[in-house]
């Protein structure tokens, strides 16, 4: 699958280059070319893997766009790329919450190494599956928002749990019943409805919603804040 990348960078040279060579190491690129619409942009939607975001920027700069991001508690990480070599610029990058900095002109290949290093670094752990403030851990059962346990059924779970896996993808209810009653269990497709409005209740101030997608099942998306 390819590793989703934000790029927010105002040279259009630059940007149109960078966005070829990374979609070649198999990087899906979102480009941005404003900080304001960065950080709108982050505010919503399926989140990237890797932010790599450029200090100089019109609306508002990268300084800003990772002090906004981290005031709202997301830790994705994020690669500056900027002009500015002097040490206080990178101090200042660092302490905003950056990850990692990068000064131009710089090689594409260490580019591309840096952020497959901070996707492996901040990737969830193989038995977490994460969306907005939501967790489920697959190996003790237990899911959660923020620091805040969720007591759900072992169908909620279930129904949960699938959505989780298939984010970003409209999956219908008889996928659902197939998915969790696979062994001819007693589940119909009135009963995944019921367990959907009772999520929908539990996942309140996860960040996530649970959308109806009429003739067609549902979509569990990240949800902008309010």
């Amino acid at each position: 699958m390819p590793l989703p990348i934000l790029l927010v960078e105002d040279d259009a040279v630059l940007a149109d280059g960078l966005v070829r060579t990374l979609a070649a190491q198999d990087m899906q690129v979102e480009l941005v070319r404003d900080g304001l619409l960065a950080d709108q942009r982050l505010q919503g939607g399926p989140l990237p893997s890797v932010i790599v975001l450029d200090i100089g920027l019109p609306g508002i700069d990268g300084f800003e766009v990772v002090r906004r991001l981290r005031a709202r508690g997301s830790a994705i990480p994020v690669l500056l790329l900027t002009a500015r070599d002097a040490v206080e610029d990178r101090v200042r990058g660092l302490e905003t919450g950056a990850d990692d900095y990068l000064v131009k002109p710089f090689a594409t290949a260490e580019l591309v190494a840096r952020i497959r290093a901070l996707a492996r670094r901040h990737a969830p752990p193989a038995d977490q599956l994460a969306l907005g403030r939501l967790v489920l851990d697959t190996a003790t059962r237990r899911a959660r928002i923020g620091e805040r346990m969720l007591d759900l059924s072992v169908r909620e779970w279930g129904v949960l749990e699938y959505l989780l896996k298939h984010g970003g993808r409209v999956v219908s209810k008889q996928q659902i019943v197939d998915a969790i009653a696979p062994w001819g269990e007693d589940l119909t497709l009135n009963a995944v409805e019921v367990y959907v409005s009772r999520l929908r209740l539990k996942l309140d101030g996860a960040g996530v919603a649970i959308r109806t997608i009429r003739g067609f099942g549902y979509l569990l998306e990240a949800q902008a804040p309010a």
